[in-house]
């Protein structure tokens, strides 16, 4: 039986997209290497980004229409810094709230989250809708990159809340990519977003082998968990 979903939204992941976030650690910076805020909002306007502040905390909405968010001062042209697209919200249901409801404010956030340019929402949703969003996602990865993932395995409760969904690796020379489900980090905490990550390989320890579960949840902890 497919495990419920209060509400899910999304915004289907192209190969484009999936190209420009693996080429943000090497793309040019301003002269001297210094990213002042004129630089960026140059970079900005030349990709069709913008500035978004309320749905995930400092993020950036691309000019494919998802939501960015990096740990570094700039987003272009720092190798060092972990980078995040997302690409869906989903509202789990909490088995432990016997309403199921968790809050009427949480809905509000979810349309939001609908309301965005060339998203689409469905509501209630199903585990199987997300690992969908997740397949279409993980074909684009794959897509640009002309190879499967590395690892395959079902997501962990402690590292986002929700039924469990496929997460899978693929590894460049310097970066691991991770898509699956993760914890919104704010700026309230109760949503999970689905979100490809490209972060630096150096974050964690070699990559487990595909039987060890436990040291893969791990090492993707170690990856895209702030």
């Amino acid at each position: 039986m497919p495990i419920p979903v209060h509400a899910l939204a999304h915004r289907p992941l192209p190969p484009e997209a999936v190209a420009e976030l693996i080429a943000l650690p090497t793309a040019p910076r301003a002269p001297g290497g210094v990213d002042t805020f004129d630089a960026v909002e140059a970079e900005m306007r030349q990709r069709g980004w913008s500035w978004q502040h309320e749905l995930v905390t400092d993020s950036y909405r691309t000019g494919y229409g998802h939501l960015l968010c990096t740990d570094g001062e700039s987003p272009f042209g720092d190798p060092e810094a972990r980078h995040f697209v997302v690409f869906g919200e989903l509202y789990p249901v909490d088995p432990d709230d016997g309403s199921m409801t968790n809050g009427r404010w949480l809905y509000d956030l979810m349309d939001d989250w609908q309301r965005l340019p060339g998203w689409t929402g469905r509501r209630p949703s199903t585990d199987q809708d997300c690992e969908a969003v997740l397949a279409q996602a993980a074909q684009a990865v794959t897509g640009h990159l002309g190879t499967p993932p590395e690892r395959t395995l079902p997501s962990s409760e402690a590292l986002a809340a929700g039924p469990p969904l496929t997460q899978r690796i693929w590894r460049t020379p310097t970066h691991a990519l991770v898509l699956g489900p993760a914890p919104d980090n704010g700026p309230y905490g109760y949503l999970t977003h689905l979100q490809l990550s490209c972060t630096p390989l150096s974050c964690g320890p070699e990559l487990p082998p595909a039987d060890d579960e436990e040291g893969l949840t791990k090492w993707i902890s170690a990856h895209v968990d702030w």
